[in-house]
C-alpha cells in the first residue's frame, strides 16, 4: 500500500511487487439553484475544514450557481468560514502557494495547519477560530487548480447554467478522476454530473466525507486507491484469495 504524491506512485509501481495506490484528487463541489443552501453551506464546510483538508477526497473547489452564490457564501461564514477579498487573496496565495513555470503547489509548511495560522503568517487580521478561509475566485485561480491540502477553499461564482458548471468540474479535476460533490434536488442533473466526471466517489448532498462511509453508504474506508484500480478499499482488498480443493471424496452423487 502505498500513498502520497505521483512520484511516490511511480517509484512503488517499479518494485516489482503488487502496488496498491492512493493517488491525488482535486475534488470539485457544484452548488446549483436547485440546493438546499443551508445545508449546502454546512456540508461543504464541514467536509473542507475536516482535518484541515489534507483528505484527497475533500471539498477542494467550489462551483457555485450566482444566483445562490451570496447565499451560499454567507450561510458558509455562518457556519464557521472566514471570507478573504481583495488584497487578502493575493496575500494568502503568496503565502501558502509556491509557483513554477506558471504551475502551483501548496508549501509544505502549510499542508494541514488551522486556518487561523495560515491567515496570521499572511498577515491579515482576523477574529475568532475559523474554521474554513474562503475566497471568491475566477474559475482559473490557483485555489481553484490546486490541490491545497490546507482549509483554504477557492469559491468561482459562474451563470446558472449546469453544463458549463461541469465543464468546469471536470477540468478543475483534472482527470483524476477520484472525488466529486454535488448539491442539488435535481436527479437529473445529478445523474448528468455523477456520468460525466466519472469518479470513484460522487457525494450528493452531503460533506465529502459521506464518500468514505461516514453517515453515508457502505463501509468506511479511509484509502481511495485510484492509480491502480482498486477504487475504495476495505480490509478484503489486502487480502489474497485462496482456494483449497479436496476431489472425489466427500461426494455424494
Amino acid at each position: 500500500m502505498i500513498t502520497g504524491g505521483e512520484a511516490v506512485v511511480k517509484v512503488a509501481m517499479k518494485t516489482g511487487k503488487k502496488v496498491i495506490a492512493a493517488g491525488p484528487g482535486n475534488p470539485p463541489v457544484i452548488v446549483d439553484d436547485t440546493a438546499v443552501i443551508p445545508q449546502a453551506a454546512k456540508d461543504i464546510v464541514d467536509g473542507a475544514s475536516f482535518d484541515n483538508n489534507v483528505l484527497c477526497i475533500a471539498e477542494k473547489e467550489v462551483f457555485v450557481f450566482k444566483s445562490v452564490a451570496d447565499e451560499l457564501m454567507a450561510r458558509m461564514r455562518e457556519n464557521g468560514a472566514f471570507q478573504v477579498s481583495g488584497a487578502d487573496i493575493d496575500r494568502i496565495a503568496k503565502t501558502v502557494l509556491d509557483e513554477k513555470e506558471g504551475k502551483y503547489a501548496p508549501k509544505r509548511e502549510f499542508v494541514g495547519r488551522d486556518a487561523s495560522a495560515i491567515l496570521r503568517a499572511s498577515g491579515v487580521s482576523f477574529n475568532g477560530d475559523p474554521r474554513l478561509v474562503i475566497a471568491e475566485v475566477p474559475e482559473n485561480h490557483p485555489f481553484i487548480t490546486t490541490e491545497m491540502l490546507m482549509p483554504v477553499l477557492g469559491v468561482a461564482r459562474i451563470d446558472d447554467d449546469i453544463d458549463l458548471a461541469i465543464r468546469l468540474a471536470i477540468k478543475a479535476e483534472n482527470g483524476c478522476r477520484h472525488t466529486a460533490m454535488m448539491h442539488s434536488q435535481n436527479v437529473s442533473r445529478l445523474s448528468m454530473a455523477a456520468k460525466a466526471l466519472n469518479t470513484t466517489i460522487f457525494v450528493k448532498n452531503a460533506p465529502s466525507y459521506a464518500g468514505l462511509g461516514f453517515n453515508g453508504e457502505g463501509f468506511t474506508s479511509l484509502t481511495v486507491a485510484t492509480p491502480t484500480g482498486e477504487g475504495v478499499t476495505s480490509a478484503r482488498t489486502f487480502t489474497r484469495l485462496r482456494r483449497c480443493v479436496l476431489y472425489g471424496s466427500f461426494r455424494i452423487v
